[in-house]
């Protein structure tokens, strides 16, 4: 259309409209405090593509103002049909408007005056001066206002309507708009019109009469015989219903064009409002030069640089250390530069191993190690850095020890706010600084386009280590005091940063496999594999490709029979939760799950462990990862030892295949029952605490009190049912859940859930004191103040809220769970090194801890770790620890 080709159009947005486009487009958006950000987000993403793809000259946001408008007047059921502003929505709208404000747009609102009169009056003033004018809506009734000057454009639809657009739409040209209304009336604003008479009706009639008036005149000649009835009986509820759709275009609007004039968005305010509602893609969006990042950077490429470095590191109590490392598994990197930092604004960039010609005079990295290892080694000197592990762990294969870690920016995002996904510097550095700083991608790219980073050159990249480490510089100071506000001085320092070194020391030392085993399992299960292959083309009569969903589909719904169940895009589900109900009445879905546990044991671990054995010290070295659950709990990675099955046959088996060198042994050492003993000290529940004190049997005892029995009389599936109930409570299991485990109704189930309370009061109690100040708060902590953030308890989506309510419920008793085990490392490791043992703590799983031991210390160790796990700290009850040993993890499990 020639009016978007035209030069300084003005564009009115229908703010009203947008807003409420945005919050139902949107659902279930909030910030870590809780605070409902949906409709800023869609508001604010509208706007700016709108902004971005249309480039206006002048523009305005119209909003409608609370409160009764003439139109109630008229009409007092005017609207009286619309729901009022969700709760969620009402606390934006402020914001919304600051945000449009930030963006140098005016807003326009009026009391008493409706948003569509002020759009009308704006456009009919400025069309008929000449000027283009733009309606940003998706409102019908805005269409009456289109003209040769005036267009309409629904950006969330991608439709432009000009007369020619109206016309096919209502049948009728724009200015006629209203007499089509008047007739058929408008359910969204409550409009009644006319009683009978439909969307097609009142375009046939206005095309043909012209308008409500001559048709009242003409009623005699309209040939639809209801029709003319209904013009008759309801000739003034037509009117009225005309000039309620009919849009005011002569409102007194206070408004001078040339404020409307786009000019450059107040960045600071918008960065302020997007970092208080963590919109982090808008952030990067805007793309922000930082002036603060001018810095004062080097490269020391000669000796007597390095050595003014080295003065100056001796009188330093603190220093950033940054390293560029060649590959992302530490075990595997090379050390391809050094970047510290003795205060912002200074950086030191020392390249150690670039491999491209005219490199300068390279110093030797064995130089400068020796040089910087009397101050990386000084505890007293404290480090700073991002993601210190992987630093120290590239460190140690050069024999360079670092102690005297400060803060690790990394672990600092995290324990202010577990919930987000992804702790890398620039997510940092964008979140806590709203800065953007170059990322490994900018500067070596990806893919097969990838090159190695030591062919990247100097300059590029001591721009990027430069920027990394004045980013981790800056943020020292504001997350530490972050944390020390929050209550988390303790967990951060005496916690978590310690436990950097010892899980680096976990990772560099690694477990040894039996590869034999390995091998012959998976010859085994290619074997197993084989038959069950050939038992389920039997079953279901032919061959087909089982690891094809539609082709099972096929199978088990089209030629068996079997009940269909969830609906997917792909057809109808047969993931592991419907075999498993289908495999109740037929025998195939049971095979078919046989196969995939096996097929997935096989790839996952069985094939793959072998792979990952490194060349170098030939033992596989998993990655621990501080920074992922939103727990607190350890997770693990390359490979991933959390998931190895417990109770099968091929899980042990596996499990075999960790062994222990020759005069060695490997000692486990597992809490019993912790996420229940630390649900018995924080509810202080009698009962509970009772039985943990006495050593029974928490399970059986569980089954005795619901099942009505003396403990000895509870057998082995009562005990199970109750372990299930023990366990569900931790988790917020509801009784439809329940049901589900047990394989029980409802009913049963609740009947269950509501003994179980009535012999744990206390549990009851402290549970629902936990969901009433998670809802309160916006958050949990755990017994060490390890805050998680629950936005969604306040959700309108009741499945979003109810996995909420589960997790506030379960997060202060598995965090706690986690804070614990990790203390118990740190006692652990401190002992084996003052004690001078040569036991190595090498896994850590779940509840777990996992050693190498000397034979000759198997006794010393096992004294050693069951005091430094059952005492790390004094509960109401008991801490308690299974151990035992073996020349493999199976035997010591």
């Amino acid at each position: 259309m020639e009016i978007m080709k035209e030069k300084d159009r003005l564009f009115l947005v229908d703010g009203s409209n947008y807003l409420y486009r945005a919050y139902y487009a949107i659902r279930d958006l909030s910030n870590s405090k809780g605070f409902p950000t949906n409709a800023i987000y869609g508001f604010t993403t509208m706007l700016m593509k709108l902004l971005k793809d249309w480039k206006p000259e002048h523009m305005v946001v119209v909003f409608d103002l609370k409160g009764p408008t003439e139109r109630h007047e008229a009409y007092d059921l005017y609207k009286a049909n619309r729901k009022a502003t969700p709760d969620t929505l009402v606390p934006q709208i402020p914001y919304v408007k600051d945000v449009v404000r930030a963006l140098s747009i005016p807003v326009i609102e009026m009391q008493g005056i409706e948003a569509d009169d002020i759009i009308g009056t704006l456009a009919v003033r400025y069309a008929s001066l000449g000027k283009k004018v733009v309606i940003v809506s998706g409102d019908k009734d805005l269409m009456q206002l289109v003209s040769d000057n005036v267009i309409m454009m629904d950006t969330m639809k991608e439709k432009t309507y000009d007369a020619a657009a109206v016309k096919e739409r209502f049948g009728v040209s724009p200015e006629q708009v209203p007499e089509i209304l008047g007739l058929m009336g408008d359910s969204s604003d409550n409009i009644p019109g006319v009683p009978g008479i439909g969307a097609k009706g009142a375009m046939a009639l206005v095309e043909e009469f012209g308008s409500i008036e001559a048709l009242i005149e003409n009623a005699e000649k309209i040939k639809n015989a209801k029709a003319k009835k209904a013009i008759k009986e309801f000739a003034e509820q037509a009117r009225m219903s005309r000039d309620l759709a009919r849009i005011r275009t002569d409102i007194p609007v206070d408004f001078d064009l040339e404020t409307s004039r786009q000019g450059e968005p107040d960045t600071d305010a918008l960065i302020a409002l997007f970092r208080e509602f963590e919109f982090s893609s808008l952030l990067q969006d805007l793309k922000m030069k930082d002036p603060a990042t001018k810095m004062l950077s080097q490269t020391i490429i000669a000796g007597e640089d390095f050595q003014s470095l080295l003065r100056k590191l001796k009188t330093a109590s603190e220093f950033t250390i940054d390293a560029v490392l060649s590959d992302p598994e530490p075990m595997k990197a090379q050390i391809v530069g050094l970047t510290v930092s003795l205060e912002p604004g200074e950086v030191f960039y020392i390249p150690l191993g670039h491999d491209y010609a005219g490199m300068p005079d390279q110093l030797g990295i064995g130089f400068v190690l020796e040089g910087l290892m009397p101050y990386l080694r000084d505890g007293f000197v404290r480090k700073h850095g991002h993601d210190l592990k992987a630093l120290m762990i590239a460190l140690a294969a050069r024999n360079v020890p670092m102690h005297g870690i400060g803060c690790d920016t990394m672990i600092a995002a995290y324990i202010l706010n577990p919930s987000r996904h992804g702790f890398a510097l620039e997510d940092a550095a964008m979140e806590h600084l709203n800065l953007r700083i170059a990322t490994a991608k900018d500067l070596a790219g990806t893919g097969a386009r990838a090159i190695p980073f030591s062919f990247v050159t100097i300059d590029r990249i001591r721009e990027y280590a430069s920027g990394r480490a004045e980013a981790i510089s800056r943020m020292v100071p504001l997350l530490t005091e972050r944390i020390d506000k929050e209550g988390s001085t303790y967990l951060f320092h005496e916690v978590e940063i310690p436990l950097l070194s010892i899980l680096a020391d976990m990772e560099r030392y690694g477990v040894l496999l039996d590869l034999d085993i390995l091998k012959s399992m998976s010859d085994e299960l290619r074997e197993l594999l084989t038959l069950s292959e050939e038992k389920i083309y039997r079953l279901a009569g032919e061959r087909f490709n089982i690891n094809s969903p539609k082709q099972l589909q096929t199978i088990l719904f089209d030629k068996i029979g079997l009940p269909k169940g969830r609906k997917t895009k792909e057809g109808y589900s047969t993931d592991g939760e419907v075999l498993a109900m289908l495999a109740k009445s037929h025998e195939l879905p049971g095979e078919i799950l046989a196969y995939r546990s096996l097929a997935k044991l096989k790839s996952t671990y069985i094939d793959a462990l072998p792979m990952l054995v490194n060349k170098n010290t030939g033992r596989i070295h998993t990655s621990y990862n501080q920074t992922v659950t939103a727990t607190g709990r350890l997770s693990s990675s390359n490979p991933n030892l959390q998931n190895i099955p417990i109770r099968t046959l091929e899980g042990k088996r596996i499990r075999q295949a960790f062994i222990a060198p020759a005069g060695k042994r490997l000692l486990s050492a597992d809490y019993s029952q912790i996420e229940l003993r630390v649900l018995a000290h924080l509810s202080g529940d009698p009962a509970l605490t009772e039985a943990f004190s006495s050593g029974e049997d928490i399970h059986n005892r569980t089954a005795s009190d619901i099942f009505g029995v003396f403990p000895e009389m509870v057998n082995a599936e009562m005990r199970r049912q109750a372990k299930v109930i023990n366990f569900g409570i931790l988790y917020g299991m509801s009784a439809f859940g329940l049901a589900k485990e047990l394989g029980l109704n409802q009913k049963m189930a609740q009947i269950y859930i509501d003994g179980y309370f009535r012999k744990y009061h206390g549990v009851k109690v402290y549970l629902d004191g936990i969901l009433a100040n998670a809802v309160k708060k916006g958050y949990v902590t755990t017994l060490l103040n390890r805050r998680r953030y629950l936005p969604d308890l306040t959700s309108s989506n009741a499945v979003v809220r109810q996995f909420a309510e589960r997790t506030a419920i379960n997060t202060p008793i598995q965090g706690t769970a986690a804070d614990l085990i990790k203390m118990a490392m740190i006692r652990i490791h401190r002992q084996l090194a003052e004690r001078k043992l040569s036991a190595a703590m090498i896994l850590q799983v779940h509840d777990e801890l996992v050693f190498e031991v000397p034979e000759e210390e198997l006794e010393t160790v096992t004294e050693l770790v069951r005091k430094e796990m059952e005492e790390v700290i004094k509960l109401k009850v008991p801490l308690r620890v299974d151990i035992a040993s073996g020349r493999n993890w199976d035997e010591a499990h």
